[in-house]
């Protein structure tokens, strides 16, 4: 599959269609299972709450990937994502209230880089806070 967008079509600054991605504790269980990582801090609120967490929180690896949901959205194709990097700067805190939490992001086109490369440049908040920095992705178009 190739990536949908053109390159010639984007402009610096264009903003991609935001999107918001709901985190419940079931998914989080079913993440833990995909991944491997079965830490307790993100599905025993006990366990979170006892090592200094305000609860549950969303496995890293699972908030990176609903974030770049946004550009590979937009570009149609996952493997036009060359580069991806993200700085973990909040974590998603997940309660057990049956609304879990939300994951909200934004992402525009910050720069265009050589063999129709482009830098996008995500944001991504829950409950009203960044929660991932310095979030970047190189996607290729067509």
């Amino acid at each position: 599959m190739a990536a949908k967008v053109q390159y010639d079509d984007v402009e610096v600054g264009t903003e991609l269609p935001a999107a918001s991605f709901p985190v419940t504790r079931a998914a989080l269980v079913r993440y833990a299972g995909a991944s491997g990582d079965f830490n307790p801090i993100h599905w025993n609120e006990k366990f979170a709450v006892e090592v200094g967490l305000p609860d549950v929180i969303a496995h890293g690896m699972f908030t990176m990937a609903e974030a770049i949901r946004v550009v590979t959205d937009w570009v149609g194709d996952p493997g036009a994502v060359v580069e991806y990097g993200v700085r973990f700067t909040k974590p998603v805190v997940v309660p057990n209230d049956g609304q879990g939490a939300l994951i909200e992001v934004t992402a525009k086109v910050a720069a265009k880089l050589d063999d129709n490369r482009v830098r996008v440049d995500l944001t991504a908040k829950s409950a009203g806070q960044k929660v991932l920095g310095m979030s970047r992705a190189v996607v290729a178009l067509a």
